[in-house]
């Protein structure tokens, strides 16, 4: 972790963007609980905030002391980095001290983001996740779990899966506390399944099987076409299962020990979670 280039306290409220996604909601009950006053961005706020609409931003912006920055869709879709570098940019000339990035492992566009926005704001906080586990019970795969079958276009690569609670929980400590300015955390779970193991894990929790089958790229893009996904979401998709899942994450990061000084959560504990709490039915 970097040396503190400034440790004074801001009072100012926190802006989450992405405030009511799977991350950055997290984020923003954590913030609540610290005392710290939190603005959502999203489409449904208000003021409203829109990746698509750059009218939308210096309203949003106006009056925060730091600002949560998941990128929607996803910080690898193509364009993302300009926007995000854009955003930034804005966030910094209305007085916004202290950036949190949300990105990725070995995505091409999510590196090239940080490096942009790092130019422009050298004490970026930058945390890098793995796959969440939360993909299983949270939108993604949910419909696939409760069905007892996940059709994916991923072979035998394995992925240190993280729980998008830790996540936060290295998010909420970077935009409170200035010793962690500058820093980049890679954030992953404490050990690589294969997507057959994670649902192994899923299985023993829930009592009952659910099995993985590994379908042609070709059939999952169809798949997801026929759900009348928008074309940009479907490219994404395929690109996440394909390209980033070809071996290059096959390593373990060790943000929650940098950040925090603890392990992360394992994926036997967020199955049992979700399993004692219905949300597999």
């Amino acid at each position: 972790m970097t040396t503190p280039a400034r440790t004074t306290d801001d009072s100012r409220p926190v802006l989450v963007l992405g405030g009511t996604g799977t991350t950055g909601r997290r984020v923003a009950d954590r913030l609540r609980r610290s005392g710290r006053q939190v603005q959502v961005g999203s489409r449904a706020g208000s003021p409203p905030f829109e990746w698509t609409d750059p009218a939308t931003w210096a309203l949003v912006l106006e009056g925060v002391g730091a600002v949560f920055v998941v990128c929607s869709p996803d910080l690898a879709a193509p364009g993302a980095p300009d926007v995000v570098t854009d955003l930034a940019r804005v966030a910094l000339d209305r007085g916004a001290g202290r950036l949190v990035l949300l990105s990725g492992r070995g995505e091409a566009e999510a590196q090239r983001a940080e490096a942009q926005v790092r130019a422009l704001a050298p004490d970026l906080v930058v945390v890098r996740a793995s796959f969440f586990m939360q993909d299983f019970d949270e939108k993604l795969l949910l419909e696939q779990v409760r069905a007892g079958l996940v059709r994916l276009p991923v072979g035998a690569v394995r992925e240190p899966f993280v729980d998008v609670e830790d996540v936060a929980d290295v998010a909420t400590a970077a935009l409170l506390d200035a010793r962690h300015a500058g820093a980049t955390y890679e954030v992953t779970g404490p050990q690589m399944l294969t997507f057959p193991d994670a649902l192994a894990c899923i299985s023993a929790a829930l009592g009952r099987p659910v099995r993985y089958q590994q379908v042609p790229v070709d059939a999952y893009r169809q798949g997801l076409e026929d759900q009348h996904l928008p074309s940009e979401v479907v490219d994404l998709l395929v690109y996440l299962f394909t390209e980033v899942l070809d071996g290059r994450g096959e390593h373990l990061g060790h943000g929650m020990q940098e950040a925090l000084g603890r392990a992360p959560r394992t994926f036997a504990d967020y199955a049992h979670r979700v399993a004692a709490s219905g949300g597999w039915g």
